[in-house]
């Protein structure tokens, strides 16, 4: 597997399994961050020193205008894009419907709906062979949130993680003679700093409720990703594979 894959939201948690995991299989790889600079960094020096290549690119995911710039950095500094994990998210807040404002609403819908629906189309005007590309996969990561109404208090964000199934169906079957194939992972509860949203412990917690009675980590949804992007996997498009041990 090789080619140029970009990761958002990779500084940490899945974002930074998967940026790690599409190295080892051969991709150059950009390492995507919107705040956090110095775990960003040690990501992509992860890769440097086992041999790999890759560099880190910094935008908000709420802003086109930072995504269009990113895309372009990749461009001349790695080459056309090949593959996109569309990770980067966030809760934004834990709250109950009737004490979100629009501030609230605003910025989740940018950052995990339009965001990632920036990426695709930025991602498929270099893949896409009716634009003279070459083709490549994208895989979007949604939520069981998306299925279940999510956590308590956070039925904005899950709403958004229904937006990203959406995405991804219907994208899917708009490339798929375009040499482009679009997945989404569904993540159950995962043991990423995400959940710092509900205070410490949450996941020692909420384990016991879980089917498998543990958390789901980092490295296992990266590998489903890498699988999802890779060859093994060239029959398989607007599919949505829930990574959420039973959940």
């Amino acid at each position: 597997m090789s080619g140029v894959l970009l990761v958002t939201g990779a500084s940490r948690g899945i974002g930074a399994a998967t940026a790690l995991a599409g190295a080892r299989a051969g991709y150059a790889v950009a390492v995507h961050y919107g705040v956090h600079l110095g775990e960003a960094d040690a990501v992509c020096a992860k890769i440097l020193s086992n041999g790999g290549k890759a560099i880190v690119v910094q935008g908000d995911m709420a802003l086109e205008t930072d995504i269009v710039s990113m895309f372009k950095t990749i461009d001349s500094e790695l080459g056309t894009i090949t593959a996109l994990v569309n990770n980067a998210g966030s809760v934004i807040a834990v709250r109950a419907i009737a004490d979100i404002d629009s501030s609230i609403i605003d910025r989740i819908l940018a950052v995990n709906l339009a965001g990632p629906i920036y990426c695709c189309r930025e991602a498929v005007r270099r893949m896409s062979t009716a634009c003279g590309g070459k083709g490549g996969a994208i895989v979007n990561i949604s939520s069981m949130a998306a299925l279940l109404g999510g956590l308590p208090n956070e039925v904005p964000y899950a709403a958004t993680k229904g937006g990203v199934d959406s995405l991804t169906i219907g994208l899917a079957r708009e490339v798929a003679t375009q040499g482009i194939r679009v997945n989404a992972i569904r993540p159950g509860v995962i043991d990423t700093p995400i959940h710092a949203f509900h205070g410490e412990g949450f996941i020692e917690r909420f384990s016991p409720n879980l089917p498998m009675q543990r958390a789901g980590t980092a490295d296992e949804v990266a590998e489903a990703a890498i699988w999802l992007l890779s060859s093994a996997a060239s029959y398989v498009t607007g599919s949505i594979l829930n990574v959420s041990g039973g959940r």
